[in-house]
């Protein structure tokens, strides 16, 4: 069992807390992202979705869509079909504006969802994808049984998330950069006291590397991998149904 880490350490359910402060980030996440990694996240995406490749989706569901980065950067594999879903209305709206202004909203379709009780039929995609959402699951096995039911036989799940990296003296940048750093610059520009002190949190408290791997398999999946990216700061998890 991981520790339980939330955003506002209140009695309430950890999944309405998410889901409350990414309301309240909304309007500033894409450009605390970009500037708070420096640009090094979209290189992140990119490599997440080229694992996929080879398997050619035609229906992709994202995760933890946020104002949907992942969903986008997967239509280079013209899927026909790609959906995501967030417990965030107000990320989802961020999103929904942002696919309409690129002209994509006929490509992708973004909708409210729990992903621990994913709102779709059995077998109902070829591939599923998470950008940095599968720490902020309220129960993590439960989420990832949830993503393997509605996945086809010999689909992929890919996530892309924080991980600890365990270099010297990467770690000790890491560390200071994520404890320091991070929520004072959320704080600043996010009027979010707790935000980005839960990002810390809730990395420290996540079990990845070889433990995630294992977590997965526990859940069902089969040929699971990881891919460490930049010195470990973030890691590239794959599995198959």
């Amino acid at each position: 069992m991981t520790e339980r880490v939330t955003p506002y350490n209140d009695k309430t359910a950890k999944s309405e807390q998410v889901a409350a402060m990414f309301d309240n980030i909304a309007h500033r996440y894409d450009f605390l992202n970009q500037l708070l990694s420096l640009g090094i996240h979209k290189g992140w995406r990119k490599k997440a979705i080229r694992i996929l490749a080879a398997k050619k989706p035609r229906s992709i569901l994202d995760i933890a869509t946020g104002t949907g980065d992942l969903a986008i950067a997967s239509l280079q594999l013209n899927p026909e079909k790609v959906v995501g879903v967030d417990i965030s209305e107000g990320m989802l709206e961020m999103g929904r504006a942002k696919l309409k202004k690129k002209h994509l909203d006929e490509r992708i379709s973004l909708r409210s969802g729990d992903s621990e009780n994913l709102p779709f039929s059995d077998q109902s995609f070829d591939a599923i994808t998470v950008g940095f959402g599968v720490r902020n699951f309220e129960h993590l096995e439960l989420g990832l049984s949830s993503m393997l039911r509605v996945l086809k036989p010999n689909g992929m799940a890919v996530i892309l998330e924080f991980s600890r990296p365990t270099v010297f003296p990467i770690k000790n940048l890491y560390a200071f950069y994520f404890k320091q750093v991070c929520p004072l610059v959320g704080k600043v520009f996010s009027k979010d006291n707790r935000a980005y002190t839960y990002l810390n949190e809730s990395v420290a408290a996540f079990p990845d590397g070889n433990d995630f791997l294992k977590i997965m398999e526990k859940t069902g999946f089969r040929n699971c991998q990881k891919h460490a990216l930049t010195f470990g700061i973030a890691t590239i998890y794959s599995g198959e149904k």
